[in-house]
């Protein structure tokens, strides 16, 4: 009957019934006898599912000069019967008039022709090219897809990519030997980054550091996570990541924290000991989804010091951008959410600039505290 269920949401998209908590194994789990690994070169391979999933890599680079852009390829496929691919930039605060509607380059643009290399570690399409080199260290990302947007940038990872757990993942299904979905999250949490963006006004230095997330929602995107929450925050010395998603209530509204700490050459701590708060909102009367105005992102773990914390908070300031999924989204992933009832995704951005960032404090060990401004960039996102 579980199946049925779940065989009958699959196909009409639908929301699922409450399966209950016993439906659901997170990488909680794996993290209480594995904190993390650290990635290997073949951990960075497409999985190109070919039943209904969404899998992507994101990329955020933040410049020396405080400009923020990030990077996503989505890769989708639809119950194996079709497969899209969409190319989002977005470029913060390109105009800088100080009206988020008008200010950032926003360019969502699909692919034709994309394909994978034999080891399935680069992706190609026509115009774009994400290439991972021999050594597995390096990704070059470059894109002639839209002439509002030319990318040609390097991210070098100068620390070890890691992943919560033995394998970054949570499964979904009432079988435990067969699951019908899973969530994953691999990270590459300090890059530093060569390279510009062109656009028709200006070419932009990205020198700077920055992050690459490769993620997997093996299942339709309302049924694996009702909200999100996402925060980089790059320093001169630290770079600190964070990935929290809640599960709808067919999976008993499990939340799933994971992220870490890195700096040159090390990732201090990493696992599922993070939290993610927001102790002030407001309701958006657009929306009606409750706004961020503070938040409060703590990590908790060990590290070969011994006990080590983390804790980045304070106000967020005005959003950067509310983004209204559905209106960016290939059409194909937007028939599988749109028609559902209580689903209105949207997306908060909040960024900020070492000259009016938040301060990173952390503890490590018996060593003194530690603080250290730097970039950063938060996304709170509601799906259901």
């Amino acid at each position: 009957m579980n199946w049925f269920k779940q065989t009958l949401a699959n196909a009409v998209g639908t929301q699922e019934p409450e399966y209950g908590p016993e439906a659901i194994r997170t990488v909680t789990a794996q993290a209480e006898k594995t904190p993390y690994t650290e990635l290997t070169k073949d951990d960075l391979k497409w999985k190109a599912m070919q039943s209904t999933n969404v899998e992507t890599q994101t990329f955020y680079a933040m410049s020396e000069e405080g400009k923020i852009v990030s990077l996503q390829m989505i890769y989708n496929n639809v119950a194996g019967m079709m497969t899209t691919c969409q190319l989002n930039v977005k470029l913060f605060d390109h105009k800088e008039t100080g009206d988020p509607a008008v200010d950032h380059l926003w360019l969502s643009d699909p692919l034709e022709n994309h394909g994978f290399d034999d080891d399935m570690k680069s992706f190609y399409a026509d115009g774009v090219s994400i290439a991972l080199n021999e050594a597995g260290d390096e990704i070059a990302f470059k894109s002639a897809r839209n002439e509002l947007g030319l990318i040609n940038l390097v991210f070098k990872r100068v620390t070890p990519g890691f992943q919560v757990g033995e394998n970054g993942t949570t499964y979904y299904g009432t079988d435990p030997e067969n699951p019908w979905g899973e969530m994953r999250h691999r990270f590459w949490p300090r890059c530093t980054i060569t390279g510009n963006v062109i656009t028709p006004e200006k070419t932009y230095d990205f020198k700077g550091h920055g992050c690459f997330i490769h993620a997997i929602q093996g299942m339709k995107p309302h049924h694996a996570a009702a909200k999100w929450d996402f925060v980089t925050f790059q320093t001169p010395t630290y770079s600190a990541i964070m990935m929290e998603f809640t599960t709808p209530a067919s999976y008993a509204s499990t939340k799933v924290t994971v992220g870490g700490i890195a700096k040159d050459g090390e990732i201090i701590s990493a696992g599922a000991h993070c939290t993610v708060k927001h102790p002030e909102t407001k309701e958006d009367p657009e929306t009606f989804w409750p706004e961020p105005i503070t938040a409060e992102y703590q990590w908790e773990g060990k590290s070969k010091e011994g006990d080590f914390s983390a804790i980045l908070k304070g106000p967020l300031g005005d959003r950067m951008d509310r983004i209204d999924i559905l209106s960016h989204i290939p059409g194909v992933i937007k028939s599988l959410v749109g028609g559902v009832v209580g689903t209105r995704p949207y997306v908060y951005q909040f960024y900020n600039t070492p000259r009016d960032s938040l301060v990173l404090s952390i503890k490590n060990g018996d060593n003194p505290t530690v603080e250290e401004q730097g970039t950063f960039l938060s996304e709170t996102s509601f799906v259901c």
